[in-house]
């Protein structure tokens, strides 16, 4: 009988992979959307060069290729999604930065123990992604050497009504998967009880950019 973690996490790699070379077209059409421009931002205040990083929902690469790009020195991409992981895999050989990523197909929870620790650790709307908020952040934290950066909803009525339509769209399509909506005053708690201090925040109409530094 398989359990509704996995279910969830077979679906939600099925719709990640349905939508993945959307996702790089529009990356290489458009850039950054204004979320992860501000995460940029705030992960090159924390600082990143040289380092290693741990991008967790890595989805088709860029965010993490364009820190190597700028001064990072190796990363790891970690997403449920086959179909993300082919396109992160040929977007890193166009950039010439095949050599200095790896990629891991798979739930991060399951995968969390045997994952190395790095530098930095990036959930580019992941934490939406799972009901256990607390597990992932946790657990991803406790591989952070020192800066955390991630984008997740705000909690207002207009993402609460997205994620509840998303959810009955997801239902009517037989999906397992949903998206959530998690307490950002309980997730701040959890990070800064782990030793880690906020060094950037910015938000869009839906989204939520923080980073941390561990000092």
């Amino acid at each position: 009988m398989i359990s509704y973690c996995c279910a969830h996490s077979r679906s939600a790699g099925r719709l990640f992979s349905w939508v993945a070379r959307r996702c790089r077209k529009r990356f290489s059409k458009k850039g950054f959307e204004r979320c992860q421009q501000q995460l940029m931002s705030g992960l090159a205040r924390a600082g990143f060069s040289g380092a290693t990083v741990l991008d967790i929902g890595c989805g088709v690469g860029h965010l993490h290729q364009s820190l190597l790009e700028r001064g990072a020195d190796s990363a790891v991409g970690i997403d449920l999604a086959p179909k993300m992981l082919v396109e992160a895999r040929a977007w890193a050989a166009d950039r010439g930065l095949s050599g200095r990523t790896q990629y891991v197909e798979g739930n991060f929870m399951e995968l969390a123990d045997a994952v190395v620790p790095a530098d930095v650790t990036l959930l580019d709307k992941v934490v939406c992604c799972y009901p256990d908020a607390d597990g992932l952040v946790h657990k991803s934290l406790a591989i952070t050497r020192r800066v955390y950066g991630l984008i997740y909803p705000r909690q207002r009525w207009l993402t609460r009504f997205g994620a509840a339509a998303g959810g009955l769209f997801l239902w009517l399509i037989r999906s397992d998967f949903r998206p959530y909506i998690h307490d950002p005053g309980q997730i701040e708690t959890w990070i800064i009880a782990e030793g880690f201090q906020k060094c950037f925040e910015d938000q869009t109409a839906i989204w939520l950019t923080q980073a941390y530094i561990r000092p």
